[in-house]
């Protein structure tokens, strides 16, 4: 297979893709003000560099809590200020896109939406970093596809993210795909971070998954993260308390500097 040189996308301060490994923590949902404001200082203080939380959900069931549109991104971008994070939330619709920008730094393309054309196009012409996670059925030719449709448009400003896909075994949520990171920097040669909250759905497996996913030469690190998970309105079983989030951090860190990485500054 021939290798692509590796690109790094500049976000602010950081860059994806480089030596620094990028760490970004947050809950599946942003429920209320003072929930995402005490999530963002917990996040901040372990080390953290980018706060996600999920304004316009995607779920499987109507009755399921499906976020608080505008208002949340709005209250995550508040708290992401105050506490010095960058900001990552995900769009569902075209129409979300122009308020999506003026507000977050990076625009998430979640699992669901990989194969939503229209939105890749869409995003094509921006000029805003595009994290775009592979969809659970997926396979890499496809999630190379959906590169391709946005950098069409001239952006080339993408960050792959690999969740976990749809396999036999139900032990776990996903099965995380950790050939996956490898392959798509060397076909792609763009930075890949890895989610392992999805693909275990468990807590307890979200720590050796993140440290298996920096071993494998991931650029950065996405897990959901809240201080009172019990009480999460959405992926509670998934998510790591604050707590256990500065504990993962602090051990990525020294995973990394035995591979001649760190944590991004």
């Amino acid at each position: 297979m021939k290798t692509i040189s590796q690109q790094q996308v500049p976000v602010q301060d950081y860059r994806f893709g480089g030596e620094g490994i990028v760490i970004i923590g947050g809950p599946c949902a942003v429920e209320s003000e003072d929930q995402i404001h005490h999530i963002a200082r917990a996040v901040a203080a372990a080390g953290g560099h980018v706060l996600r939380g999920g304004a316009f959900k995607s779920r499987t069931h109507p009755g399921a809590f499906q976020g608080l549109g505008l208002p949340g991104l709005h209250m995550l971008r508040r708290a992401a200020d105050a506490h010095g994070l960058l900001v990552v939330s995900e769009v569902t619709d075209t129409a979300q896109l122009q308020s999506a920008a003026d507000l977050l730094d990076i625009i998430q393309v979640g699992a669901r939406h990989m194969h939503n054309t229209a939105l890749l196009q869409a995003l094509g012409p921006m000029d805003v970093p595009v994290l775009l996670k592979r969809g659970f059925g997926a396979t890499i030719d496809e999630w190379c596809g959906a590169v391709e449709y946005i950098m069409e448009g001239g952006n080339r400003k993408v960050i792959l993210c690999e969740r976990g896909i749809r396999s036999f075994e139900t032990a776990t949520r996903f099965t995380l795909d950790l050939a996956a990171v490898p392959v798509m920097k060397q076909r792609t040669g763009l930075p890949v971070i890895v989610d392992p909250s999805h693909a275990a759905g468990q807590r307890d497996l979200v720590a050796p998954l993140a440290l298996a996913a920096i071993a494998a030469g991931a650029d950065g690190l996405m897990m959901e993260t809240q201080c009172h998970p019990e009480e999460a309105l959405s992926d509670g079983a998934q998510t790591v308390t604050c707590e256990d989030f500065a504990d993962i951090v602090k051990r990525v860190g020294t995973v990394a500097e035995a591979l001649g990485r760190w944590l991004a500054e």
